[in-house]
């Protein structure tokens, strides 16, 4: 008998046990995620009374996959265009909820006395707020078209990206002696340095890949070109010092700019689903009911710290944001919780061996509370709001719920301040560009040219063309970085507005082609043993080469014009397919009033019913301003249009008027068939006998599909083919006929009743 190996054994207990535990979670309305916990602690060596997994080592490599996958697909839902259309609110709330929580779990860690690390990796894991969770409960509650859960998910969203950067500079303080200011300094530096690089890069290279093997591509290659460069990325990734679910995020992220990303997505889901899955049946294997018990205390700590810190130093933030008192409460009661991300940043800590063993099972154990509870926390927003407003003064009550909306709606800019920021933006990114090639070129390219030619006689012509061709390929780069934004319109605008302005505007020339010219005199004093008289004579001689150079200044256009292009290029291909939202959204001036999507169900009642049957506005209050169909969109719609499964529905409404839209779209659906299995369609030959009720009778008389449910296929007649039966025609003794229906209607015609 062939050997089995133990791996396929626990993955076959794994995925058993998770798959009955998810369905009675899914029975009792509770996150999959509790449920893949559970079957962990199931499936555990901590649980005597169950089959137990036999090799933990592999499936904790199994689950470091799944992180890997997780954040992948974390990544292709990522943009980082939104996070610029979000606007300061979003990114204050984050940043001060991150502050706050990661500063009250260092306190809680060293009220218990615990080691230094575990405070701070407790700081960070109490940080993270579940963005599964979190939209399952707003989902479950009917609030997901609600104004105030689009500025929750952009916070998690937030938080996310920043849990990526904490886990970087978590594994650098760890690798560290001690945590101090330089080093975490310089874990910033170098996050920021590769993140723009890999960005930029490879939103420049990926989407260009893509393009040019498209007609190559079907759903299974696509799936294994994604998943490979996702892994390519992961090792590249722990290469220069990072984790590869760092590398697998920043790969996500740049997919998620290319015009296959929904379809990526949607093939990556199930890989996803069973590496995730696997992950979280590894955070319960670690769950030790033992350590619960001894650390009760602890527990329930942390949980209330949650609770309670994420009411009162959450809504603080989002009020902080700009948020009224009311939403700003109802966003931070949203967020009382802590998920799959805390997980993520324990198992980092138990694989740099720096956190306690008893720390992972106390955080999932807060989780899992605190999961339970994200439900109530949100329905007490409301209530808690209301308590707050009866004993408050009502003059403080109501300048708090109009911070939001006393905002002006556009702010003009400084000229100086923008374009100083344009500037900035422009010439970092051009430094990190130029870097990399620098490094790329002397690190790998210079050491394989010196190998092939042979001689130190020949050093000096290999420095001399080496330097050559580095500043060639770095000169559309540097001429960006000193003539970026010098013809802009607030250039013009300031430097006509006052002689003032024109000395430090040229100063602005002057600072950037330094910086150029420190990239020539750098590659310069590294090639060769010159005077710096000599390097920076050089480097200004370049310098002035590329800016009067119009090929050089035509390949820094086309390159930046590609790059742009693909940036843009999801953008365009959902205005060419209509999935565009309108450009009146978030324009509104009542803030009570946001425009929300809505999915058709394929089993709606309202389906082939036009919007003036329906009549929407006089029930529920709300306008539907766009169809989205397919690729088609249909933009303010009469009532004569009809409704069709799957439409997309954008309508515009309060809160209230939407979350009763919703209900009711959700709810009008044409109930499931309980006796599915007994709708079975069967064909059955009839012969007409003396004695049938048919006799004499046409097919309308006879009630075959009236009265028995059933339907005449056709007449033989000894023919090859069947014969079509007549409507007018009259059935006659000794008549073949086919009849198709459900069993028992046909039993009920093969019993041949008797002539009354």
């Amino acid at each position: 008998m062939a050997h089995l190996p133990t791996m396929i054994q626990d993955l076959a207990l794994i995925l058993m046990v998770a798959g009955i535990v998810t369905l009675v979670f899914k029975r009792l309305k509770q996150p999959l995620v509790l449920g893949y916990i559970m079957a962990g602690f199931l499936v555990s060596p901590h649980m005597p009374y169950t089959a137990s997994v036999a090799d933990t080592e592999n499936i904790q490599l199994w689950a470091d996959i799944g992180v890997m996958f997780l954040l992948f697909s974390l990544g292709l839902d990522f943009s980082f265009k939104k996070i610029v259309k979000m606007g300061a609110s979003p990114i204050i709330s984050a940043i001060s909820i991150i502050f706050c929580m990661s500063m009250l779990g260092v306190c809680v860690g060293r009220i218990f006395e615990w080691p230094k690390m575990d405070c701070i990796f407790l700081g960070g894991m109490l940080a993270m707020s579940s963005t599964t969770i979190i939209y399952k409960a707003f989902d479950d509650l009917g609030l997901r078209q609600q104004q105030f859960t689009g500025l929750v998910m952009s916070v998690l969203i937030l938080e996310d990206i920043l849990a990526i950067v904490m886990m970087v500079m978590l594994s650098a303080i760890a690798s560290g002696s001690s945590p101090d200011g330089s080093q975490m300094i310089g874990s910033v530096v170098k996050i920021a340095f590769f993140l723009v690089l890999w960005l930029v890069v490879g939103i420049f290279a990926v989407p260009l890949l893509l393009r040019r093997i498209r007609l190559l591509v079907n759903d299974e290659v696509l799936l294994i070109v994604t998943l490979g460069m996702c892994c390519a990325m992961a090792v590249f990734s722990t290469k220069v010092g990072f984790s590869s679910a760092f590398g697998a995020f920043i790969m996500g992220s740049i997919l998620a700019e290319t015009v296959e990303a929904e379809k990526i997505e949607r093939l990556v889901e199930p890989v996803k689903n069973l590496f995730g899955a696997i992950f979280f049946v590894s955070v319960g294997m670690l769950v030790d009911p033992q350590i619960l018990v001894q650390y009760a205390v602890p527990i329930v700590t942390l949980v209330l710290t949650i609770l309670i810190g994420q009411a009162v130093l959450g809504s603080f933030s989002f009020m902080l944001g700009g948020e009224s008192l009311k939403s700003a409460m109802r966003c931070g009661f949203s967020m009382a919780q802590i998920g799959e991300f805390s997980f993520i940043i324990a198992s980092l800590g138990l694989s740099l061996g720096v956190i306690s063993d008893f720390l992972y099972p106390v955080v999932v154990a807060v989780s899992v509370i605190t999961t339970f509870l994200t439900p109530y926390m949100i329905r007490l927003a409301l209530p808690a709001y209301n308590a707050l407003e009866h004993r408050l003064p009502s003059r403080l009550i109501s300048m708090l719920n109009h911070l939001s909306t006393s905002r002006p709606n556009s702010q003009k800019q400084s000229l100086w301040r923008h374009l100083l920021t344009q500037m900035t933006i422009y010439t970092v990114v051009y430094s990190i560009l130029s870097s990399a090639t620098v490094v790329i070129m002397f690190t790998f390219v210079l050491p394989v040219i010196q190998k092939m030619v042979p001689g130190s006689r020949f050093d000096i012509y290999v420095n001399i063309g080496m330097g050559f061709l580095t500043v060639l390929l770095i000169s559309p780069f540097l001429r960006a970085m000193v003539m970026k934004k010098n013809r802009s319109e607030e250039w013009r605008a300031l430097w006509a507005e006052s002689n003032r302005n024109r000395l430090p505007l040229l100063f602005t020339i002057l600072v950037r082609a330094t910086i150029a010219v420190a990239y020539v005199f750098s590659i310069c004093n590294y090639l060769g043993r010159f005077s710096n008289a000599v390097m920076i004579t050089l480097g200004v001689v370049a310098v002035v080469l590329m800016v009067l150079s119009r090929n050089i200044k035509n390949r820094s256009i086309r390159l930046e014009r590609l790059f742009i292009n693909n940036l843009r290029s999801r953008d365009i291909e959902a205005q060419v397919q209509g999935k565009k939202r309108p450009l009146y959204e978030g324009r509104l001036l009542d803030r009570d009033i946001h425009i929300a999507d809505f999915d058709v169900p394929d089993n709606s009642l309202w389906m082939g019913s036009t919007l003036k049957d329906l009549n929407l506005g006089k029930k529920y209050g709300v306008h539907v301003s766009s169809i989205l169909r397919g690729g088609f969109r249909l933009n303010i719609p009469n009532g004569d249009y009809m409704l069709f499964p799957h439409d997309k529905l954008q309508v515009i409404g309060s809160d209230e008027q939407l979350a009763q839209f919703g209900q009711a779209l959700k709810n009008d659906v044409i109930k499931e068939d309980m006796e599915i299995e007994n709708r079975e369609m069967k064909l059955r030959q009839l012969i007409i006998d003396s004695d049938s009720p048919f006799v004499g009778k046409t097919l309308e008389e006879s009630g075959i599909r009236s009265l028995y449910g059933c339907m005449v296929v056709g007449l033989e007649e000894g023919k090859e083919n069947l014969s079509n039966f007549p409507p007018k025609r009259r059935f006659m003794e000794g008549d073949i006929i086919w009849v198709v229906g459900e069993e028992d209607a046909l039993q009920s015609i093969l019993a041949k009743p008797n002539k009354e």
